[in-house]
Parts: C-alpha cells; sequence; structure tokens
C-alpha cells in the first residue's frame, strides 16, 4: 500500500499528544517577552512528535518551526534558509504583520513528485523534507487544527530562455521540437526549489561523526546563534541560514524514476561570477550551458534532463573568499599557475573545499532516481559520493574543450590532475604537463584587447 493510500486510511484515526488543541498548549499571540532559549520544564513546551523516515507522512508528523506557537515547535531555525533575516527587517519595520498565515490555495505542485520509496529511508533523505511540497495533501489534520506548517519546496514549471540555446538552435546542434524546444529557443521545463531541513541524527552519521560533536560546532561556529542546538536534544530537525538548491526537469517527471529511460544529470554548484556573469577565470557557465543543451536532447530523445543547482558559491566559502583568492592567484610569484591552483584557496581559507558532496545526493533520492546514463560531470567528489549513496552512474561526459574559456585551463588542468575524470578528451595530466599551464597575471587581465 502507498504512503498516500495509507494516509487516507489512516486520517480518522486519533492522534496522541502531539495533536492537541493549539488553545491548549498556547494563544497562539505574540509573548510580550523573548525568551533567549526553550526548556520543556520552564516553558511547557510540547513539541510536534517527529518520526524520521517514517513511509506514512500522518506517522512521521509536520516539520512546524514558526514561531507562532512556540510550545509546539518541533525544529530548530527558521524557514526560509538565510532569506529568513529579511523577513524580520519586514517585522521590524512594521511591514509584515507576525500573525498573518500564508494563503495557499493554488499553490500545489504544478507537476507530480513522487511518493518514492526513498523518501521512507533515513539513510538516502537527511538534508531535506520529501513532503515539504504536499503539506497540504499530507498533512490536513494539522492544518484543521490551526498548525502553522510552511511548504519547504515548491514545484511548478516555466519556459527558460537562454542565449546558449538559440545558438546551438541556430548552428544546428540542435532541432526545435514544438513540445520541448520551441522555435523561438525557448525549452519548456518543470523546476522545484527546495529549502534545506537537516535531520541532525542523519547528517552526524553521513560525516561519521555523534550528534553532540554536530550540534556543539554548528552552536560555536554561529557563534552561539542557535543555543537549542544544546538546549533542545529533543529536537532533531535544524532549518539552517543557508540556501537551498533547485531541481530543472526537461521532460516527463515520471521518467526520472523509470530505469528504461535515459537520464542526463549535471548537479551543478552556484558561481554567480561565471554562471550569470560570464567570467572567463571557470569553466560554470559554459558546464551549466552545456549541460542544458544535453538535457533537452535528452527530452527530445525520449528520455529525460535534469539539472539540480545548489546555493554553495565559492566552494561554500563565499563570493568574497573566492575574490580574495583570485587576487591571490594573479599577484604570486609566477602568476596564475594551474600548480598552486588548490593551494591558493587553502592558504586564504584554511581549507579547499566546505561543499562537502556527501549531501548532495538527497534532491536525487527525492526525485525517485536509481541510475543515471549521462553525468554532465568530471567531478570525482560529485561522482563519488552519487555512487556510494547508491545512484548508478553509467557514463560521465567532460566538457568539450573548445568550451573551455581561455583564463579556465588552469582551473581544468588542475581538477584533471587531482582526480577530475577528463576521458578520453583530457587524457591524464601529469605534474610536468601542469607546471607549463598559466592563466593571466593580474596586469594582463586588465590590459586593453
Amino acid at each position: 500500500m502507498s504512503s498516500f493510500a495509507k494516509v487516507t486510511t489512516l486520517r480518522k484515526r486519533k492522534y496522541s499528544a502531539e495533536a492537541v488543541n493549539i488553545d491548549e498548549a498556547q494563544s497562539g499571540k505574540s509573548p510580550s517577552c523573548v525568551n533567549l532559549t526553550t526548556h520543556a520544564q520552564t516553558f511547557m513546551s510540547k513539541p510536534v512528535s517527529i518520526s524520521w523516515g517514517k513511509e506514512d507522512p500522518a506517522d512521521r508528523g509536520p516539520i512546524i518551526a514558526t514561531n507562532r506557537h512556540e510550545g509546539l515547535r518541533n525544529a530548530i531555525g527558521a524557514h526560509g534558509g538565510s532569506y529568513c533575516v529579511y523577513r524580520a527587517l519586514a517585522v521590524a519595520a512594521g511591514k509584515l504583520d507576525t500573525e498573518y498565515m500564508p494563503q495557499l490555495q493554488n499553490t500545489t505542485p504544478a507537476i507530480k513528485i513522487g511518493p518514492h520509496p526513498q523518501w521512507s529511508d533515513p539513510k538516502k533523505i537527511v538534508t531535506m523534507d520529501p513532503y515539504g511540497h504536499i503539506i497540504t495533501e499530507a498533512f490536513p489534520e494539522f492544518l484543521a487544527k490551526g498548525y502553522d506548517i510552511r511548504p519547504t519546496i515548491a514545484v511548478t514549471q516555466a519556459t527558460m530562455d537562454v542565449p546558449e540555446l538559440k545558438a546551438a538552435l541556430k548552428e544546428g546542434r540542435i532541432k526545435a521540437d514544438g513540445k520541448y524546444l520551441l522555435p523561438g529557443g525557448q525549452v519548456r521545463i518543470g523546476k522545484a526549489a527546495m529549502e534545506p531541513v537537516w535531520y541532525l541524527p542523519g547528517i552526524a552519521e553521513r560525516f561519521g561523526v555523534s550528534e553532540y560533536k554536530l550540534r556543539e560546532c554548528l552552536f560555536q561556529q554561529t557563534n552561539g546563534m542557535y543555543p537549542e542546538l544544546l538546549t533542545r536534544v529533543d529536537m532533531k530537525v535544524f532549518l539552517p541560514p543557508i540556501g537551498g538548491n533547485t531541481a530543472y526537469i526537461f521532460g516527463d517527471p515520471a521518467f526520472l524514476s523509470d530505469e528504461s529511460k535515459v537520464l542526463t544529470c549535471r548537479v551543478h554548484d552556484e558561481c554567480n561570477g561565471s554562471d550569470v556573469f560570464g567570467s572567463d577565470i571557470c569553466t560554470c557557465r559554459p558546464y551549466l550551458f552545456h549541460a542544458i543543451e544535453e538535457c533537452t536532447k535528452a527530452a527530445q530523445n525520449g528520455g529525460v534532463g535534469l539539472i539540480i543547482y545548489y546555493r554553495k558559491e565559492g566552494r561554500s566559502l563565499g563570493e568574497v573568499t573566492k575574490y580574495l583568492v583570485y587576487n591571490l592567484r594573479k599577484r604570486q610569484e609566477g602568476g596564475d599557475l594551474a600548480s598552486k591552483y588548490f593551494d591558493c584557496t587553502k592558504t586564504v581559507a584554511g581549507i579547499e573545499d566546505v561543499r562537502f558532496q556527501e549531501l548532495m545526493t538527497d534532491p536525487l533520492h527525492w526525485l525517485g532516481i536509481t541510475k543515471i546514463d549521462r553525468f554532465i560531470s568530471m567531478s570525482d567528489m560529485k561522482y563519488n559520493a552519487i555512487v556510494n549513496s547508491g545512484i548508478k552512474i553509467l557514463e560521465r561526459v567532460p566538457i568539450p574543450k573548445e568550451l573551455v574559456p581561455d583564463d579556465a585551463h588552469v582551473e581544468i588542468n588542475a581538477k584533471v590532475h587531482a582526480g577530475y575524470e577528463g576521458g578520453q578528451v583530457y587524457g591524464t595530466v601529469t605534474k610536468e604537463d601542469l607546471e607549463k599551464v598559466k592563466g593571466r597575471n593580474e596586469a594582463e587581465s586588465h590590459k586593453a584587447p
């Protein structure tokens, strides 16, 4: 029996203590004082219980992270990731009523996603709420009682209009079909935006550390921003103040979980300077739009394409750190050298990369994926994370050499030498080869053509 069939048959069952009437827990009005933390005995906290990994959402329980009902809240943090701060500014400025309840009519998913078996596997999904897009379908009893449950996933449809795809159409590399790719070069897609929802025991297990160690580090490295990480160990869910990700689906979403269909996929980490503004120091934008072209072809050929865009700017070190590294690369003795590519980031940040691709695979499992036929990526870290999570990858597709910008040869050669899969396109990059690859220095970068 499917999880939603179970929901239907179990709807009339009585909920236990977690389904108390909201008025019995608290009035719902904003308190006149500010609590620095919450303790069960002192504040009569009655959080709705969460049983992560349960197949039936009625058994799993809803994520309640709003501050309207503090006594019932079962998650640490706030909705919206880093954008929650802007909501705070709106409240402070008197622009947003804290008692406002979102009107969610006509906001349900435009395309169907799931349910999939991975939704009830606590080892497959620990960074997002698999029911976050269907709260009205999964938790109607709680909503009827007035619980302020917010979606953490939104699914819609769109038409993308990108110049690279128009160029591919004009050059004859791809043809319009009127269904997926329109004559003007626009491509029709489905897309899903996902906010992070962390199940802390699962996150700790992924990294091979204790849950307490994880909580302690999160508390300390945010300068004590979330005391409940230490004071409320009964709360196992955390909404971190970070960016989420967006899945772009080319073709029939049902094909994503169908192993008989060919899936072309790229998982892409944010690079604002290249993706949006076309900086030529890296391969990010060319690789992203090469993936868009390949995903469009996949849909046209009867398969499906997928790009997941993760907000992990500058290897999750941020754009400020990235630009500091750029300066160091251009100014160091000898100029921008492929042999020193990774060393520069470590010199500035103390570490080469904090994207931790172990957490990257969850959206793939949410979409029901068990096999990727064509993986549009050379990254060994991404490949290993996906394969180790139980998803098969049949082919790895490197970026064509002609798409690599002049100043990005430093990056691509350094990565292939470090373990990225270059295939027959790039072969093996030896240490001797690496020493010969040099990018523009600071003066050359600003020299008139």
